[in-house]
């Protein structure tokens, strides 16, 4: 069985689209952690950051060039934060590699 983001690229389960193309799939979170929180995921499945390679990194290359379209649609105009969570000390809870991006208020300094 595909995994839960491979699932929502696929339309079976259903989310709040915010950004689409061939490499990239970005939707809002449905457990914010800040007023703005979407994820952006590539369209091949990769476990996580540990699976990222030579020959597969221009997926994440298009989504770090997503990422501004992104925040602009979203009205991130005073900054935001870009973050992945790798492997269980990491608390990845979906192992399909995916990145957080967070803002519409002043985030704190640190994560503790």
């Amino acid at each position: 069985m595909a995994c839960l983001f491979c699932r929502i690229i696929e339309g079976e389960i259903p989310s709040k689209k915010v950004y689409e193309d061939e490499y990239v799939y970005a939707f809002y979170d449905i457990a914010p952690m800040a007023p703005v929180h979407v994820l952006l995921i590539p369209k091949l499945h990769l476990d996580s950051a540990d699976a990222v390679t030579a020959e597969n990194s221009g997926y994440v290359a298009k989504i770090f060039e997503a990422i501004p379209a992104v925040a602009k649609a979203c009205g991130l105009e005073n900054g935001y934060r870009v973050i992945t969570n790798c492997g269980e000390d990491g608390c990845q809870s979906v192992h399909h590699l995916h990145f957080h991006l967070l803002g519409g208020k002043k985030l704190p300094e640190t994560l503790g």
